[in-house]
């Protein structure tokens, strides 16, 4: 490499000294930094393509195809259950692994916390019941669950009827103290202008059905007919829809206008332009902020079953004499990882990761994680000095890995007491998750979590080759032109699944 170098300089340099001399135009030497860019940016080029000639012929191809130089990807390739060599390429350098970081996140918290956990969601009040009236205020305390969904939050509120109480003449206290999430307040920065999409929402310790709404529509001969799901009083719809003469339903995204105005403890969403009779339309969206959402939620639903509450909505901490009227429990952590790793929910993820790191000294959540992660590392003798990590979902610009210790951690897990709770949380190639879509011709054949990110896409997980002997693989591609990297990931796990042990 250093006489190739060498040569390009010495090139650069006798062209630096030739006189251009197209016609009708004068005489020019090529000045000092035009040289300088020239030799950097021929360099660049010669190192990736040099630095990749260690790659099966089969992903250079793919490379080549996707214009990705070959510095821009890190793999490791290893088997579980052959006698195949071990392939690394870039293993040890440190990557952006987008949301493939779950798979460090779900595998900590199966660790520590055990398949069984479950998070729980208390209402307390400091007076009991008399004849159906709770003569007090009413408090919901949080502990980090993350599926109190909409049927869940039902099921909650009918529990608290079948408790005893049906009128609340205190106020709804909102308890959201179990985690403290000071880093989290600035929100993450998707380069886009629609921060309501539901998986930017951030974690809560009484985080309810994902903040998240259900806008539906229906074009009817009479006008647009809209409707929310919840329906949440703290949300207005502006519906300035127009009813069309029947056309194509695909072409419905083109002529809908939709704004929405968040201001947290209220928000409007302004519908305009026009619709084919006959179509139907919906769009999820993420709005208000955690403490409005839960009150309005609390508040619609206790409606809906013939609750009263005449009280407030404010923030306070459950004191130390109230009672628990009941403490609904969440699905067991087996189950929520399915839901994180398969359709790679953010926030889910980034719950469970604040959730790790609860029995750690000091005041902010997110460093109480990564310093419970790091210790739960330590212990299984795993030192991975580039490991960052910001909320564990891989929504982050921080967050890195490298390819050797990412497949460490899939090693580990593979031998580990777990490993088919973790693996089974994992999307199956062409069958469902994120890789529903995926690899038709290895139906089943493997477990990968896919990741993706602006400059990052990334595929990690187990193949099972045409013998049936199962690798760990982990690629993840950073680069500017990153998106062309799909078709390279996807020849990869093809490489591997062909891939066989030589007699």
């Amino acid at each position: 490499m250093g006489i190739a170098v060498s040569l390009i300089f010495i090139m650069f340099y006798a062209l630096s000294t030739l006189r251009i001399m197209p016609p009708g135009r004068r005489v020019r030497l090529l000045t000092k930094s035009e040289i300088l860019k020239k030799l950097l940016l021929v360099c660049a080029l010669a190192w990736g393509n040099v630095h990749a000639a260690g790659l099966p012929a089969e992903i250079l191809s793919a490379l080549k195809a996707a214009k990705l130089p070959g510095d821009s990807l890190s793999l490791a390739i290893v088997p579980l259950q052959s006698s195949q060599p071990a392939l690394y390429f870039q293993g040890d350098k440190p990557s952006s692994p987008a949301s493939t970081m779950k798979l460090v996140t779900t595998y900590a918290g199966l660790s520590l916390l055990g398949p069984a956990y479950q998070w729980t969601t208390e209402i307390s009040s400091t007076v009991k019941p008399v004849n159906g009236i709770l003569n007090g205020d009413l408090y919901i305390k949080g502990y980090g669950d993350p599926k109190l969904n909409l049927e869940r939050f039902w099921l909650m509120l009918r529990d608290l009827k079948a408790a005893g109480v049906k009128e609340i003449r205190g106020d709804l206290v909102l308890d959201r103290s179990f985690f403290s999430v000071s880093d989290e307040n600035t929100p993450y920065d998707d380069d886009g202008d629609e921060p309501y999409r539901p998986f930017l929402v951030s974690p809560d310790s009484l985080l309810s059905n994902l903040k998240s709404v259900r806008l539906t529509l229906r074009a009817e001969a009479g006008g647009v007919v809209t409707s929310l799901e919840p329906n949440l009083a703290a949300v207005h719809i502006d519906n300035r829809l127009s009813s069309s003469p029947a056309a194509s339903c695909e072409a419905v995204k083109n002529k809908l206008q939709l704004a929405v105005d968040n201001q947290g403890s209220s928000a409007k969403i302004v519908l305009s332009g026009s619709m084919p009779t006959g179509c139907t339309g919906e769009r999820y969206l993420a709005l208000l902020d955690h403490p409005s959402y839960t009150a309005s939620l609390f508040r619609s639903l206790w409606a809906e079953q013939g609750g009263v509450i005449s009280g407030v909505n404010r923030a306070g901490l459950v004191p130390a004499e109230a009672q628990v009227l009941l403490t609904a429990r969440s699905p067991d952590l087996a189950n929520v990882i399915r839901d994180i790793n398969k359709f790679s929910n953010n926030t889910m993820a980034r719950q469970l990761y604040l959730s790790l790191g609860t029995g750690e000294a000091g005041k902010d959540s997110s460093a109480k994680s990564f310093a419970a992660v790091s210790h739960w590392l330590n212990s299984r003798g795993k030192q991975f000095d580039e490991l960052k990590m910001e909320n564990g979902s891989g929504l982050s610009r921080q967050e890195q890995i490298s390819a050797r210790h990412m497949a460490e951690l899939l090693i580990d897990a593979w031998q580990s007491p777990y490993a088919a709770e973790f693996i089974s949380s994992l999307p199956l190639v062409a069958l469902d998750g994120t890789m529903k879509k995926r690899l038709g011709s290895m139906v089943g054949e493997a477990h990968i979590k896919t990741g993706t990110l602006r400059d990052v896409r990334a595929a990690a997980g187990y193949v099972r080759d045409v013998n049936g002997q199962t690798s760990v693989v982990v690629a993840m591609i950073n680069h500017p032109q990153a998106t062309a990297g799909l078709p390279v990931l996807d020849e990869i796990l093809r490489f591997v699944h062909r891939r066989v042990a030589k007699p």
